[in-house]
Formats: structure tokens, sequence, C-alpha cells
């Protein structure tokens, strides 16, 4: 019912949806793209998500819809989110417990191109990009630098 009212836009994908458990639950719909998300598409989404509960549900159901975008400090969970971050500097934890800070130099269909910046002695050394697969990843966040 729900997935029905979400994006049809192909640029436009559902990171995640939770509903919380409450006398009066809230509904969170996290959305991105591949030029991010801005108001106007949440609050699109928004009403017609609203629409679907209500034609559904009743009008007279009792909940909280939330329809948002990933904040920057949020980490990556979709595939689709690294491609707009190409260029920029990515925070990864491995599944194995290994940790790794480098460059996103490109996206592929089976993981990430990252350039990995290590510490030698006093200064830092850029490795050659190595593919990072996706099943590896348990988190990725890009690195904010107010540089």
């Amino acid at each position: 019912m729900l997935r029905d009212s979400l994006p049809t836009d192909e640029s436009l994908f559902v990171v995640s949806l939770t509903v919380s458990d409450a006398i009066r639950p809230k509904v969170t719909v996290t959305l991105d793209g591949e030029q991010g998300v801005g108001i106007d598409e949440c609050a699109q989404v928004s009403r017609r998500l609203a629409r679907r509960i209500d034609e559904h549900y009743g009008e007279d159901a009792s909940y909280t819809l939330e329809v948002t975008s990933p904040g920057a400090d949020q980490p990556l969970r979709d595939p689709r989110q690294y491609t707009r971050h190409v260029g920029r500097s990515l925070a990864l934890k491995l599944t194995d417990g290994t940790e790794k800070t480098g460059t996103l130099e490109a996206v592929e269909a089976e993981g990430i191109q990252l350039a990995e910046v290590v510490k030698e002695k006093t200064k830092k050394k850029t490795l050659p990009a190595a593919l990072v697969p996706f099943q590896d990843i348990q988190e990725a966040r890009v690195v904010i630098s107010f540089k």
C-alpha cells in the first residue's frame, strides 16, 4: 500500500521507512536521489502518502508522517547514494572491523573505487584507487570538511 505512493520518478528512491511502536505511530520516510532531494519533492511525496494512508485506514487514523532527506551526518545506506559523492572523502567501516578513509573515485555495480589515505610516519599518502565491494561496507559516511 505505501510502496504505491512512494516516488515513481526514477531519480528518487527510499533509503529507509520506519514506523514507531507508539499509541500515535510516527511514519518516517527518508528519500534520496541522484541529485539530492528538495523540500518540494518531500512535500509532494508526503501529500501522496497521507492520501493513501487515509484511503486505506480512514481519515480518523492517528499517526504522524515525516518525509525527509538524509542529513549530511547520516551514513550512506543505498548504493545509489554514492554516485553524487564521487570526489568527496568517505570514512568506511568494513565488515571485518577495519576502517578506511579516502576519496571516492568511482561507483561500479559491485562496489566503489576508493583512493585510501594512509599515514606513513608524519605524512599522509594516498594509495591508488581500489575496489571496495558494497557487501564489505558496514557503514559509509561522507567526511564533512570546512576547509
